[in-house]
């Protein structure tokens, strides 16, 4: 049974994925440094992370998650949503093509960022949950 939530999970968090940042990454104008910027998979990072934050936040508040909640959200959907290899293949990609500024940005600000994503969702959570 968690192997089926977890593919079902990583399934649907996937398509959230190639639609979310394929959206976002649309929104970019073509032209100029942005261009090769990978901001739809730093969104999809960044919102992965405050949506784990938030998870854990209310299993250390009540309980760790049960099993099949765990296996399916933060296992499953958010292995399928988040993104690490494509943050790190882009990364380099940018780096390849010259854009090393644009490069260390993107690691400077997906760090960072989904750091405080986690936090944020935890603090969130914690106001939220009692």
């Amino acid at each position: 049974m968690s192997a089926l939530l977890v593919a079902v999970g990583g399934a649907t968090g996937a398509v959230l994925r190639y639609w979310m940042s394929g959206a976002v990454q649309h929104s970019v104008p073509v032209t100029g440094t942005w261009s090769v910027f990978p901001l739809g998979t730093l969104t999809v990072n960044v919102l992965g992370c405050l949506i784990v934050g938030a998870l854990v936040e209310i299993g250390d508040r009540h309980g760790p998650l049960p099993r099949e909640t765990r296996d399916l959200l933060i296992v499953g959907f958010l292995g399928g949503f988040t993104t690490f290899s494509a943050f790190a293949n882009e990364t380099v990609a940018v780096w390849r093509a010259g854009a090393t500024a644009m490069a260390l940005l993107n690691v400077a600000l997906s760090v960072v960022t989904c750091l405080a994503a986690v936090v944020a969702g935890r603090g969130l959570m914690a106001a939220i949950v009692k």
